[in-house]
């Protein structure tokens, strides 16, 4: 039977095709907090009117919602521009971006977004509704980024489940770099997010609550890590880049990168905890 909204009764599908459009920036102060907690050392900091690195358009429109529009677990409350999906977990679930022209530290960008769909599916843990929101960046050269985000609501689990253990490649490898995992990591990038969400530095709440065995690693934290190996790879970002959440990471286990190269101009990448499981895997892809 179709989920509808608890507060008025309408399908949730009414929300496909809602638009919003907002406008923001990473200035260089941000940009400087971004570096110092994900970049490996030796990389420069970009600085004013620097191109910005690729995903660090993340980081520019911050959800600004008072205290009073949080919900129980940190996140700004159901309803408004998503639909007031009545689950009680979400997650940022996959995205596929293409990207057209740079932006830059500072710069003003303007973000357009739409929901294009809501389904209804059944997973593990009963029913689930996955939400997709296309966004499309503008900056001062026009057209810089089309992105597709899908966010998942579901139940929370009576109990954790271990995942099977699935390292991903481990030859042939471009990249297999140790990525250091620390309560300080996840509590600077949820500051740098303005993300509330509780999973992320509240111990008790993510284990007596939602049943996590830990401190949720942010899945787009380890995009933007393996983002940045791939650029690193090639020597500039790639033209189109997708990624898909696998399992949650978590704080108290190791975190590697890995990548292998497919063909001249692309790359397949996951992240990988030492229990031996991925959390996240990726792809990138250059023109040429």
């Amino acid at each position: 039977m179709p989920l509808d909204a608890p507060e008025n009764g309408a399908p949730l599908t009414d929300w496909i095709g809602r638009t919003e459009t907002v406008a923001g920036c990473v200035p260089p102060t941000v940009a400087t907090m971004i570096h110092a907690t994900l970049a490996r050392a030796g990389r420069p900091c970009p600085g004013p009117g620097d191109v910005l690195p690729a995903l660090w358009h993340w980081y520019a429109f911050p959800p600004a919602v008072g205290m009073e529009d949080l919900g129980a677990d940190g996140h700004p409350a159901l309803g408004g521009f998503l639909p007031p999906v009545p689950y009680e977990r979400r997650m940022w679930a996959s995205g596929a971006l293409e990207f057209h022209a740079d932006l830059r530290v500072g710069e003003q960008i303007e973000k357009t977004s739409t929901i294009t769909g809501v389904e209804e599916k059944t997973g593990s843990t009963g029913g689930m509704v996955f939400v997709t929101v296309a966004h499309e960046l503008r900056g001062a050269a026009g057209l810089a980024v089309r992105e597709t985000q899908s966010i998942v609501y579901l139940p929370i689990a009576p109990e954790f489940r271990p995942p099977p253990k699935k390292p991903g490649p481990v030859d042939s490898l471009v990249f297999d770099v140790t990525q250091p995992v620390s309560t300080a990591l996840l509590f600077r990038y949820s500051a740098i997010t303005f993300n509330a969400h509780r999973i992320h530095f509240d111990l008790p709440y993510a284990q007596e609550v939602e049943h996590y065995p830990g401190l949720v690693v942010h899945g787009p934290l380890q995009a933007n890590l393996l983002m940045a190996e791939a650029t690193a790879w090639k020597g500039r970002r790639p033209d189109r880049f997708r990624f898909r959440g696998v399992h949650p990471m978590f704080h108290d286990t190791g975190l590697t990168l890995r990548g292998v190269r497919e063909g001249a101009h692309a790359l397949k990448m996951c992240t990988v905890a030492d229990a031996g499981y991925m959390g996240l895997t990726a792809s990138a892809d250059w023109e040429d």
